[in-house]
């Protein structure tokens, strides 16, 4: 079984803008190549919000060089940018946004999820971008539940969602710059289930709810995550000591510098001058005003 190198846990909270209650789960700042191509994992455990009328998120604010990934699991955010993307994604939806060149965004929780309160979970990563593609035109995957293949585990234990790249044969729906593995799933207390990673690709491993045991042996609590070693080594066991919900991220390393700075990240700090000097000089362009 593929050999573990390291495991994290994180639950300490802070507030990004007034409306997401998040836990760094992971930062290139502190492992650096070891989780590359991915650069940083923030996850809002279910958090409480009252009904309310106030607008509540993150307002304007640029990205160059990466992409970022927002995973609702029961919330609704809505997203607009300068690059002309948007729209409100609901529990099970993926919001996939490729800054490339650079863009200007905001989130907010959508003003459905406002007006009724409740329950919010979500989970954000960061996915660098190869060198070549870091100035790439900005997109937009808008990727709705429905569209998201489920493989359930047999006897109806649990199941995987393929987002991105391919689990048994079955491919998600986003399109990525480099070979990358994005997969969501539940697993029910007291059962096991062996799943497969590819060979020499950096592999995460998240314990977002729950408990679980990996390989028989690595107890992991929740907000926790595992670092696997890029051996040849193929399969990982899961086993759920109480339900569970889990992340599987793995990518192909870049084997590039990465230099950031709040919102960018580059490769060079020429590259990160450079991306404030375009940002003050307003070339990220501006978030629609909508009337």
């Amino acid at each position: 079984m593929k050999k573990i190198i390291g495991v994290y846990r994180n639950e300490n909270m802070h507030w990004v803008g007034d409306g997401f209650p998040m836990k760094g789960l992971f930062s290139y700042d502190r492992l650096g190549q070891a989780i590359s191509p991915f650069l940083l994992l923030d996850y809002a455990s279910p958090y409480p919000f009252d009904p309310s009328t106030a607008q509540r998120g993150v307002g304007s604010h640029p990205h160059r060089g990466f992409e970022t990934v927002t995973i609702a699991y029961q919330c609704e955010v809505t997203h607009k940018d300068s690059a002309g993307g948007g729209g409100t994604i609901k529990t099970g939806d993926v919001q996939w946004m490729t800054a490339g060149a650079g863009l200007v965004h905001e989130e907010f929780h959508s003003p459905e999820f406002a007006k009724k309160g409740g329950l919010f979970q979500m989970a954000q990563l960061w996915v660098n971008l190869p060198a070549k593609d870091k100035m790439t035109a900005p997109r937009y995957q808008a990727i709705e539940a429905k569209d998201i293949p489920v493989l359930q585990f047999k006897d109806n234990v649990g199941h995987l969602r393929v987002i991105a790249g391919e689990f048994a044969k079955t491919q998600g729906p986003t399109s990525t710059f480099s070979p990358i593995n994005v997969w969501d799933g539940e697993l029910t207390v007291g059962h096991k289930e062996m799943i497969q990673v590819p060979v020499g690709h950096t592999v995460l491993f998240v314990v977002l709810e729950g408990e679980m045991l990996l390989n028989d042996t690595q107890k992991v609590l929740d907000s926790s995550i595992v670092i696997f070693n890029k051996d040849s080594d193929t399969d990982i066991q899961l086993e759920a000591t109480s339900t569970a919900k889990f992340l599987v991220l793995t990518g192909e390393p870049l084997n590039e510098p990465i230099q950031g700075y709040g919102p960018f990240v580059m490769n060079t700090k020429e590259e990160i001058i450079k991306a404030f000097d375009d940002f003050n000089n307003g070339k990220f362009g501006e978030i629609p005003v909508m009337h």
